[in-house]
């Protein structure tokens, strides 16, 4: 089978390779004929946490887009429920542009009319309210200041909460608004405890990207 080369986009920007690399992990291990480089958007240490932060990373993300097509990958991904650049990126570009929080709606709604948004720390990005429309049904935050935080025993027990006030609300299945919750296999952990259905953000962009460029 083909290996598609996909250019991955972080919007956090580190110099530490194992946490640049993260997602690019998961993808790979759950996709193996993608063969991804993972890169970040530059002065962008906190990520996207905001609008302020969201429009700063816009052009950045764009950037970065044009680049890695320039040189020779099949797909981008960029990896932040936010989607900062998503359409800018689209326009400009010739090859399939995903992004986390559009992958992960869409995804959502192919299971349930009735969904759910879980969110680290900010309201659900607006990409995924765009998509969700009438079908979001409710919205709760973890009460974790950041992912380090959701690692530890408290912070996944209050992601667990937080879907279980979801499910309450009506929420048949809950979309995962932080490709952090990733890293640590949240929506594994969340589904075992509350029974219904939790869309993983990374794997979501993935799922998107091989059905673009598989057909």
């Amino acid at each position: 089978m083909k290996t598609f080369k996909i250019g991955l986009i972080r919007v956090l920007t580190t110099d530490d390779r194992e946490l640049l690399n993260r997602h690019g992990k998961i993808l790979q291990e759950n996709f193996p004929f993608f063969e991804v480089e993972s890169r970040c958007i530059p002065e962008q240490y906190t990520g996207v946490h905001s609008e302020e932060t969201h429009l700063k990373a816009v052009p950045k993300v764009v950037d970065l887009a044009v680049e890695m097509e320039k040189e020779g990958k099949d797909g981008i991904i960029i990896s932040c429920a936010g989607d900062p650049g998503l359409e800018e990126a689209r326009q400009k570009l010739r090859i399939p542009v995903v992004g986390a929080g559009a992958s992960t709606a869409s995804i959502a709604l192919g299971c349930s009319r009735r969904v759910g948004v879980l969110n680290l720390t900010e309201p659900t990005p607006e990409g995924m309210k765009q998509i969700l429309g009438k079908h979001l049904v409710a919205e709760e935050t973890v009460d974790a200041r950041n992912t380090l935080e959701l690692m530890t025993l408290e912070g996944m027990e209050s992601a667990v909460r937080s879907s279980f006030k979801l499910k309450s609300s009506g929420a048949e299945v809950i979309a995962l608004a932080c490709t952090g919750m990733s890293t640590i296999g949240a929506a594994a952990r969340i589904k075992e405890r509350i029974g219904i259905h939790v869309i993983d953000p990374v794997l979501a962009e993935g799922m998107v990207m091989w059905s673009l460029l598989r057909f």
